[in-house]
């Protein structure tokens, strides 16, 4: 009979061999933590193609979460771009709220989206507690999905 060390490390080797390669999709979108602060979407990446309704996680690096009107040093919340930018002059202004331009001033992390079949882009901006830019601004990559039209059922 084995020694039970060696049975838990055969078992172990076992399972990693298993589960193939460590998945190194995070890393396309995921800022180096050396680059200092940054969003990314944990769970989409540009190119892919989705069925609505779907999910969107946003990741952090570098700060904190914490909801808008919050007094926390280091903190800020999330705010989702669908279709739309922000440059030039309106880095200086408040971030807008509409159906393009979505705060999660609660501190929110995720959202079901239900957009239009067709592509759309995505971007992600870290606001501070009054939903205005950091210095530098915190962006994302762009990334374009595309949603699927929904199968005829007839």
């Amino acid at each position: 009979m084995r020694p039970l060390t060696t049975s838990l490390a055969f078992s172990a080797v076992l399972l990693l061999a298993a589960c193939g390669p460590a998945d190194d999709a995070d890393s396309r979108t995921r800022p180096h933590a050396d680059a200092g602060p940054g969003v990314y979407f944990v769970n989409i990446h540009d190119g892919d193609t989705v069925t609505a309704p779907f999910r969107v996680v946003f990741g952090l690096t570098g700060k904190g979460v914490a909801p808008a009107g919050v007094i926390k040093a280091d903190t800020g919340h999330h705010h989702l771009l669908i279709d739309e930018t922000l440059e030039g002059e309106e880095l200086d202004f408040a971030i807008p709220s509409d159906a393009n331009h979505i705060h999660f001033g609660g501190g929110q992390t995720e959202i079901v989206l239900d957009l239009a079949p067709g592509a759309h882009t995505l971007q992600l901006n870290l606001g501070d507690l009054n939903h205005e830019q950091f210095d530098p601004p915190i962006f994302s990559e762009r990334i374009t999905i595309t949603v699927a039209a929904a199968d005829d059922p007839s």
